[in-house]
């Protein structure tokens, strides 16, 4: 028997992992295919957060606190107002993945992984960016792989984004009212 797919009213996605896995490329193409708001998570780091990162310091889960909060504000006003949005966040533990899951219902996770050799080539090639490729061993110790209970999509980066947004709208559709570009 085969149920009928309903497209969601409004959706609210995080593209995760670990730095230079590809979460802004993948969240604006995934965003632009559903003609809704993307935002990067990045930009909403405290300054004192960004010189730790700039400086090699890796972050604590208290310094992450107020930076996780903030998004989980965002997402929970998106799901509140019925609109659809994209976020790219880091998202490596359980815990933060929970505070974000506790401020918008459904919330969906797509999380990206890939090699270290893909991810530490990524990251040199990277301009202007102030995360050090010397910081993604700690990313890497950091990260709590998804359990199955939450139900994140992963991701191999090295397929073309274009394969996976495909994926991504074969398995969710484009939420109403959106263009899939």
């Amino acid at each position: 028997m085969t149920t009928a797919f309903v497209t969601p009213a409004h959706r609210q996605v995080v593209v995760m992992g670990v730095s230079g896995c590809g979460k802004t490329t993948l969240g604006e193409a995934l965003a632009k295919a559903w003609g809704c708001e993307y935002v990067e998570g990045d930009r909403y780091h405290s300054p004192e957060n960004v010189a730790r990162m700039a400086a090699g310091i890796a972050l604590t889960d208290e310094w992450r606190r107020d930076w996780l909060l903030t998004l989980a504000d965002m997402l929970g006003q998106a799901y509140a107002q019925q609109r659809s949005m994209v976020l790219s966040c880091s998202a490596l533990k359980r815990g933060y993945r929970d505070l974000l899951r506790r401020h918008t219902p459904g919330l969906q996770f797509v999380h990206l992984h890939g090699a270290v050799e893909s991810l530490a080539q990524r990251m040199q090639q990277r301009q202007g960016h102030y995360m050090p490729a010397s910081l993604l061993d700690s990313q890497l110790q950091t990260l709590e792989m998804p359990a199955v209970d939450e139900a994140v999509v992963p991701m191999n980066i090295e397929q073309p984004v274009t394969t996976m947004v495909a994926k991504l709208l074969r398995q969710w559709g484009s939420p109403t009212g959106a263009t899939t570009a």
